[in-house]
């Protein structure tokens, strides 16, 4: 829009290049936002690829340590499988020891020592009976005799 008069195309023409100063600041600014918001997005980048990177080892360890939990877990099943068959075996071996135990008790190779032994025994009793009867009966003739002795 060209007007005829000179003194309002000025006025137009500084308005023009006033606004394409405005223009040209605002390009700047937008520019260096533009640079700042690059900058910004570069190091949230790096940011990301560090989180990234330490993801990857967080789950490299826990991969491991599930690996070392199930070896844990399956030595410790075999400690309790070894576990329980020693005790079953110290039972095993009791069990064995007692039925020797039993077996030279009730041999039948120490049958006749046994009886042999048990007869002794019941000769020995009845003797000690034999010998208690006789202090019996000499205690009873005393008593008699004291009894008669007082009567009289």
């Amino acid at each position: 829009m060209i007007v005829a008069s000179g003194g309002n195309s000025e006025l137009e023409m500084e308005d023009l290049l006033e606004k394409i100063k405005e223009m040209q600041q605002g390009k700047q600014v937008l520019e260096e936002d533009l640079k700042q918001a690059q900058l910004l997005r570069k190091n949230l980048q790096k940011e990301l690829d560090t989180l990234h990177a330490k993801q990857y080892q967080m789950e490299a360890i826990e991969k491991e340590k599930e690996e070392s939990y199930k070896v844990l877990q399956f030595k410790c099943d075999e400690l309790e499988c070894e576990a329980k068959r020693m005790k079953f075996e110290n039972q095993l071996q009791q069990l064995i020891e007692q039925h020797k135990n039993l077996y030279s008790v009730y041999s039948p190779d120490r049958l006749p020592s046994e009886i042999e032994n048990l007869e002794n025994v019941r000769l020995q009793l009845l003797k000690a009976e034999q010998v208690k009867l006789g202090q019996l009966n000499c205690v009873a003739e005393e008593i008699k005799q004291a009894l008669s002795d007082t009567k009289a």
